[in-house]
């Protein structure tokens, strides 16, 4: 929504909507995995790891978008409750290779309802083709 006015209306700008938008899902997120210990970016290596199997650390970092020195943080919380489990390459020993162990996979396994019910909470406000809508115009943002 583009308002044609030297007006500066906060509550109208992208920034401050997706922010808030963010902090409704941070908190729902937050409520549901309280009991799992888990953030949303230990869960997004967890989702991408169950999805995509074994990952270079620098390719996991991409894909789901985190600098080097973010993931590094995750993957150690992660291999520390041994839910992660790190490797050498076979192609490249100097390349770690970060896999899901069998208890990390059970977690992941466990969560994927909760990652659906969050949402769908989430997107509560909006009807089905809305909800089909914003994700394809987030997903042009990202």
């Amino acid at each position: 929504m583009h308002i044609e006015t030297d007006e500066y209306v906060l509550d109208q700008q992208v920034g401050h909507l997706l922010r808030r938008a963010n902090q409704r899902h941070t908190a729902l997120f937050a409520r549901r995995f309280a009991d799992f210990d888990l953030t949303p970016l230990q869960f997004a290596v967890l989702m991408r790891l169950r999805e995509a199997g074994p990952l270079s650390q620098n390719l996991l970092g991409r894909q789901t978008a985190m600098d080097p020195n973010t993931v590094q943080g995750v993957i150690l919380r992660l291999l520390r409750r041994r839910l992660v489990d790190r490797s050498g390459s076979d192609d490249d020993k100097r390349r770690k290779v970060l896999a899901l162990t069998p208890e990390g996979l059970a977690l992941a396994e466990r969560l994927v309802a909760e990652g659906h019910a969050i949402t769908e909470e989430t997107l509560a406000p909006l009807t089905a083709t809305q909800r089909r809508q914003f994700l394809v115009l987030l997903a042009k943002l990202s």
